[in-house]
């Protein structure tokens, strides 16, 4: 089958990766060429244009960074909806807002072509394995006829109701991602302080009702202090609680653990730390209490 893949940055290059693996035909457009050579090296086609993927390709993906990129790409004068065909298949895997997503959803409808918003979650890793998370929004025949390609790079995949579904899904998971982060490095900094050796406090925790996914995956590098950007950043969580805010306003729903993760994030990113990891979330906690976790 011939894909199109749009956007292969740090989660969008293995997942297409693992499309090529899988034999299919992988057309791949990017704003970095030296992403889309180190494709071609791979086996993928290189684009020249997003219309030029649409041609080609019978359904087109993409993994963008954020929602500027995203109603560019995908709705603008050049881009995906406009060059689309009737009967094409759009699916985003990016976490944008919901109102990104009705834009690019009623705009591929007028035209005829479906659209799925199916964010993915579980780092590069996960991306890199094919075990991701995917959470997909829309009609479900359409959802049912791509299930075989998100099966290659998930291994939890849910159609979670009509378009939109999936962006609110993906924003509650992230939600959970920004409140967890600061719970498990304010945890962590209080143990420790109050002299427990923060590896003990962490497997402990990590063994009874405390634990969450944010807990094991932050805990290694904020006693091991790696907070290098490699695996993910900081920006990221913080562009995703900027959403997540701006839905709860739209709703009139209370998010107040939320918010203060919001103000966390604000405050880290401003200060220097927003291309560091996420974890790195810690490091104004622990100016705060005067205590460095595991110096």
């Amino acid at each position: 089958m011939k894909v199109g893949f749009v956007g292969i940055g740090r989660m969008g290059m293995p997942m297409s990766k693992l499309l090529l693996e899988a034999g299919h035909t992988v057309y791949v457009n990017n704003r970095s060429q030296e992403k889309v050579e180190d494709m071609v090296t791979l086996g993928a086609v290189a684009t020249s244009s997003i219309t030029e993927i649409t041609q080609e390709c019978e359904i087109v993906m993409a993994c963008l960074p954020d929602v500027e990129t995203v109603e560019s790409i995908f709705l603008g004068d050049s881009g995906i909806i406009n060059s689309a065909r009737p009967g094409q298949i759009l699916i985003d895997h990016s976490t944008v807002g919901i109102n990104t997503t009705k834009l690019c959803y009623d705009n591929a409808k007028a035209k005829g072509v479906e659209f799925l918003d199916a964010p993915i979650s579980g780092g590069t890793e996960r991306a890199i394995n094919g075990t991701l998370t995917i959470m997909c929004g829309g009609d479900k025949n359409t959802y049912e006829t791509v299930l075989p390609l998100f099966e290659i790079m998930g291994a939890t995949i849910h159609h979670v109701g009509p378009s939109g579904s999936g962006t609110a899904v993906k924003l509650v998971n992230q939600l959970l991602v920004g409140i967890h982060s600061v719970a498990a490095a304010e945890a962590l900094i209080l143990g420790s302080k109050a002299g427990a050796n923060p590896q003990q406090i962490f497997e402990i925790v990590n063994s009874g009702w405390g634990q969450s996914f944010m807990l094991a995956r932050n805990a290694e590098v904020m006693i091991n202090r790696d907070f290098s950007g490699d695996r993910a950043q900081l920006r990221v969580i913080l562009k995703d609680l900027k959403l997540i805010n701006e839905l709860s306003e739209t709703l009139g729903s209370s998010t107040p653990l939320g918010d203060i993760a919001l103000e966390r994030f604000l405050y880290a990113a401003e200060n220097g730390l927003d291309e560091l990891d996420p974890a790195a979330i810690v490091i104004p906690l622990e100016e705060e209490s005067n205590y460095k976790i595991n110096e």
